[in-house]
């Protein structure tokens, strides 16, 4: 099999700046789902768990796919 070719620096910023979006995304379909169950339900905290929800699972996918990129780059 043979090596990968690098990166171009325009692949490099697309690749981090779908990262950038990763944890807000998250956070807004955390609150959208929040949003909607508590109408549904006539709650008001709903949407507070969903963005906590939101939060945690941003952070584990980012870590996740750092990690899975330092272990591909050899760190650097």
């Amino acid at each position: 099999m043979p090596p990968k070719s690098p990166k171009t620096p325009m692949q490099q910023v697309g690749d981090y700046m779908g990262l950038a979006f990763l944890l807000p995304i998250s956070v807004v379909i955390g609150y959208a789902i929040g949003y909607y169950l508590d109408q549904w339900f006539g709650t008001t905290w709903l949407r507070i768990v969903f963005i906590l929800l939101g939060v945690a699972s941003g952070l584990i996918s980012l870590v996740k796919e750092l990690l899975k990129r330092e272990k591909t780059d050899g760190g650097a």
